[in-house]
């Protein structure tokens, strides 16, 4: 659904799972710092407000959005968290370099997610221009983050209740 249907902060907190016995990570790119602080500020502070503890808050910073599969992968092979959020932004520009760089990310998080059992959580703005992602990192749509903390909540949530195990399937990247 387009965010300038919903915003991307607003969700019902009354159905949300308590986070505290979850561990998360946050992996966030340091290209356009001035959005992907800003949706990690919503990210944390949501985690933390469903309960999480700041020790159980492990963050990351990579250098760009293509770098947030490995730098999700590093962070899940050396803490272990419940669910793993990655946080970037990439605008759109003149060239289409943007379509690579969001498939491959995506496509990385995905497999990450299926071969694991762990939810990997795409926090990643794909706006067209600067005033998008402004307004999609806290301003009149919200804050992405804020959405990517409730979905890896939830999708932790969703793992305890099911009592799925990490069983990779095919081989374990981990």
């Amino acid at each position: 659904m387009a965010s300038s249907l919903k915003n991307l902060s607003a969700y019902n907190d009354q159905n949300m799972p308590d986070a505290s016995k979850y561990s998360f990570g946050i992996v966030v790119s340091d290209w356009n710092t001035e959005i992907t602080h800003a949706l990690y500020e919503g990210c944390y502070d949501t985690l933390i407000k469903h309960g999480a503890k700041p020790e159980d808050i492990h963050t990351l910073q990579v250098p760009g959005t293509f770098e947030l599969p490995t730098g999700a992968r590093i962070l899940a092979q050396s803490k272990n968290p419940t669910a793993v959020i990655c946080i970037g932004c990439v605008i759109k520009g003149e060239t289409s370099h943007n379509e690579y760089i969001n498939h491959s990310v995506a496509q990385g998080l995905v497999n990450m997610s299926a071969f694991t059992s762990k939810p990997f959580i795409f926090g990643v703005l794909t706006p067209n221009d600067m005033q998008q992602a402004l307004d999609r990192a806290g301003g009149k749509y919200g804050n992405k983050g804020v959405e990517a903390a409730v979905t890896a909540i939830r999708m932790a949530a969703l793992k305890d209740e099911l009592k799925v195990t990490g069983t990779p399937i095919g081989f374990n990247p981990f």
